[in-house]
């Protein structure tokens, strides 16, 4: 199992809202952000799946709000891959102050691996090598 380097994003002005906290539904881009960079990290990035026809939509996304963020602070999201079957991941998220370490967010979604039609794709099946590193990388798998 590795460890991913956590994300980075500074908060923005248009991000908050009325009483100068962030919007809660930014922490859900947020997250979006940290994923895709999980994936660079692992040396599989959307843009590499997309080019083979693999699609990876969000299942579901769950959020639950610790303590606020304002502008202009910035957060250390941090992504750990807990389930992978071959066909679906989970993955939790960490967001945390920056500065302080005070944690802000505790984020998970899920995802599946479908082609351009919309039907499931098995990486065992159809792509080995990709399946060995999400196996290498997940916290639990099959």
């Amino acid at each position: 199992m590795h460890a991913f380097r956590p994300y980075i994003h500074k908060t923005q002005y248009y991000e908050t809202d009325t009483m100068k906290i962030v919007h809660h539904s930014n922490y859900v881009r947020w997250a979006e952000e940290a994923r895709c960079d999980m994936l660079e990290q692992m040396g599989l990035g959307y843009d590499q799946m997309e080019a083979e026809g693999v699609l990876s939509p969000v299942l579901s996304v769950q959020c639950e709000y610790k303590s606020m963020t304002r502008f202009p602070d910035e957060v250390s999201i941090s992504c750990r891959l807990v389930r992978y079957t071959g066909v679906r991941f989970d993955i939790e998220y960490e967001i945390r102050d920056l500065k302080t370490g005070t944690l802000r967010t505790l984020c998970k979604s899920s995802h599946c691996f479908i082609d351009e039609t919309g039907k499931p794709i098995s990486l065992r099946r159809r792509f080995p090598a990709w399946d060995k590193l999400f196996c290498e990388y997940a916290e639990n798998f099959r």
